[in-house]
């Protein structure tokens, strides 16, 4: 059993959805970030850093692991699934699980902050922001229109990278001119644990949020 602490974030979600495709038994504890249940002494002690998705894997002795792509490649290690054991293959798979962690996760985190929770717009940030994931989008685009996944086969890395573009309009970036990602976009919908994973720990309809809503909500969690 897996005891997933989680909230619905893209980053959450791309542990639920490998569980679903995984299969493997969890427990999805919703943790509520407008009340700062991440920052709790008990829950700091799972994770230091103080964010979500932290993993329980009670088979292993309560092992723990935090960080979404160190919980996606323990997940694929532990199941030898998504992540092939060929070196090159595997070595594909993890460039563009580190182009998700260290690109499109933080430049569309960025974008999010900037165009929906800061108390008063900056427009230089917005367009900064916004502007580099689009970038990025075009990066996937140019490899997914020479392959049907990121990887070659479905991987972690897929999982990683789909939950943020699937919210691209919440950070007003529209995917115009991008027919390979729209493709991949829209088939990944369609698979029976993507659309289980998105509603641990629960759904959300994020654009029936007005920006008065979303800056009032993002003062609670952005501090």
């Amino acid at each position: 059993m897996i005891d997933l602490y989680t909230a619905p974030t893209p980053n959450g979600y791309k542990v639920s959805i490998l569980l679903e495709e995984l299969q493997l038994p969890y427990q999805a504890i919703s943790v509520n970030l407008e009340k700062g249940e991440q920052k709790q002494p008990n829950y700091l002690k799972m994770n230091p850093n103080g964010r979500i998705p932290v993993i329980v894997d009670r088979e292993r002795d309560n092992w723990t692991v935090f960080e979404s792509g160190a919980i996606l490649i323990y997940l694929a290690e532990k199941t030898g699934s998504f992540l092939p054991e060929d070196l090159l293959q595997r070595s594909l798979v993890i460039q563009w699980l580190m182009f998700q962690m260290g690109g499109i996760g933080p430049m569309q985190g960025q974008a999010h902050v900037f165009y929906r929770y800061a108390p008063e717009p900056i427009e230089y940030a917005i367009r900064r922001y916004q502007r580099e994931t689009r970038r990025l989008y075009e990066v996937l685009d140019s490899r997914l229109k020479e392959s049907e996944y990121l990887a070659g086969e479905l991987t972690i890395a897929d999982i990683a990278c789909w939950p943020w573009v699937r919210i691209h309009k919440w950070a007003g970036i529209d995917l115009d001119g991008l027919p390979h990602l729209q493709r991949w976009l829209n088939e990944l919908k369609q698979r029976p644990a993507f659309i289980k994973g998105v509603t641990v720990p629960f759904a959300v309809e994020r654009g029936k949020e007005s920006a008065e809503e979303s800056r009032k909500r993002g003062s609670r969690i952005l501090i």
